[in-house]
C-alpha cells in the first residue's frame, strides 16, 4: 500500500474582483463578484513507504497548498487524498500520530523557554510516557548532535541549532510520514549538510516516507532520487532526477583550460561559449555531437585540462519552468 496516494487533486480559491474608481468601490461594497483562482489543478501521484521525494516549483506554484491538503489543514476542492491509510482533512487522532509537518519559516518551540520544556508539552499532546520520552529525546539528540543545547532558551540557540531542535520536536512522536517545507531555509552550508545527514539517517533507521520542498537543489540532489515538478498548479513531471536530465538537458558542458587565451570568435566554432575567462573556457554542446566535438578540440587546440559535465540541475529545472511544458 502506498504511503501517500493523490488522485485528481484540485484546490480553487474565490477571489473578489473590484472595478477601478469610486463607482467600482461602491459596487464592490454592496455587491461583490468573485472569480476562481486555481491553486492546484488535477494533480495525481503516489509515494511508496520509505521513499524520499522532492517536490519542486517556483513561488506560487502550489507546493505549500498541496502540502496543506496532504496534512489536512485545508480541504481539497476536488479529488481524493489518502496519507498513511487516512483521509487527511478528517484530522483523526490516529492520522495525526503518523504525520508531521515542518515549515522552515515557522516555529513551534517557545522562544523564551528551553527547548526541553516545549518537548515535554509535545510529549503530553502525543501521550508519550516519560520513559519513552527520555528514550526518544536521547536518541534524537544524539542523531542531531544537540547534546547540552536543549536546556538553553530557544532564543539563545543559533539558527542551525534551532532548526535541529524544531526537527526533534516534530519527530518526537516517531511519525511515519514527514512533510518538510523548506527545512534548510536560511541555514548556512554546514547547518544544511547536518540537517540533510540527519534526514537521510532518520529515513534509513525508521523507513519514514518524506515529501520535501526546497529551493536549495543540494537538498534535493543529496536526498531524493525522484522529483515532482509543479508549475501554476499543474504537475509537470514525476520521475527520477536522472530522467529529468536525460529528457530535458540534451546537451553537455565542456570545460577547458587552454595553454593560451583564444578569441571568442575562434572558440565559437566548437559550440556555444558559456564562459570565457582568460584560459578558462566552457562550452554547451549537443549530446549527439559531444564525441566529435571533444576530438576536434583536442586535435585543433593546445589543451591543458578538459572536463565534460552534465548541466546543473537548477538550470535544467529553470528551463522546464520557463518553457511551461514538459
Amino acid at each position: 500500500m502506498s504511503a501517500i496516494t493523490v488522485k485528481n487533486l484540485s484546490k480553487f480559491y474565490p477571489v473578489a474582483v473590484k472595478e477601478p474608481g469610486i463607482k467600482g468601490t461602491l459596487t464592490h461594497f454592496f455587491r461583490r463578484t468573485y472569480r476562481s483562482i486555481k491553486a492546484v489543478q488535477d494533480v495525481s501521484f503516489e509515494i511508496a513507504p520509505g521513499e524520499i521525494v522532492g517536490f519542486l516549483g517556483p513561488n506560487g506554484a502550489g507546493k505549500t497548498t498541496t502540502l496543506k491538503m496532504l496534512t489536512g489543514l485545508i480541504h481539497p476542492s476536488d479529488g481524493t487524498v489518502t496519507v498513511a491509510g487516512h483521509v487527511p482533512f478528517l484530522r483523526q487522532e490516529a492520522f495525526l500520530q503518523k504525520i508531521t509537518l515542518v515549515m522552515g519559516q515557522k516555529q513551534q518551540l517557545l522562544w523564551d523557554l528551553p527547548a526541553l520544556d516545549s518537548l515535554k508539552i509535545n510529549a503530553a499532546v502525543y501521550n508519550i510516557s516519560n520513559k519513552e520520552f527520555q528514550k526518544r529525546v536521547g536518541e534524537l539528540t544524539q542523531m542531531l548532535t544537540l547534546e547540552g543545547k536543549l536546556t538553553q532558551p530557544v532564543r539563545k540557540l543559533s539558527l542551525g541549532e534551532r532548526m535541529k531542535a524544531e526537527l526533534l520536536a516534530a519527530l518526537l512522536h516517531h511519525p511515519h510520514v514527514l512533510f518538510l517545507d523548506e527545512p534548510t531555509l536560511g541555514l548556512d552550508v554546514n547547518a544544511q549538510v547536518a540537517v540533510r545527514d540527519f534526514l537521510r539517517e532518520y529515513n534509513r533507521r525508521y523507513q519514514a516516507t518524506v515529501l520535501l520542498t526546497s529551493h536549495y537543489m543540494a537538498d534535493i540532489t543529496a536526498l531524493c532520487e525522484r522529483v515532482l515538478l509543479i508549475h501554476q498548479g499543474n504537475l509537470m513531471y514525476d520521475g527520477s532526477l536522472d530522467g529529468l536530465l536525460q529528457n530535458f538537458a540534451p546537451y553537455r558542458e565542456i570545460h577547458l583550460e587552454l595553454a593560451q587565451p583564444l578569441p571568442r570568435e575562434k572558440l565559437m566554432l566548437y559550440g556555444d561559449v558559456k564562459l570565457l575567462e582568460g584560459r578558462a573556457v566552457s562550452f554547451m554542446v549537443q549530446q549527439e555531437a559531444l564525441t566529435r566535438t571533444v576530438s576536434q578540440i583536442l586535435n585543433d587546440l593546445e589543451v591543458i585540462d578538459l572536463t565534460v559535465t552534465e548541466p546543473p540541475i537548477e538550470e535544467v529545472i529553470g528551463r522546464v519552468f520557463q518553457a511551461g511544458v514538459v
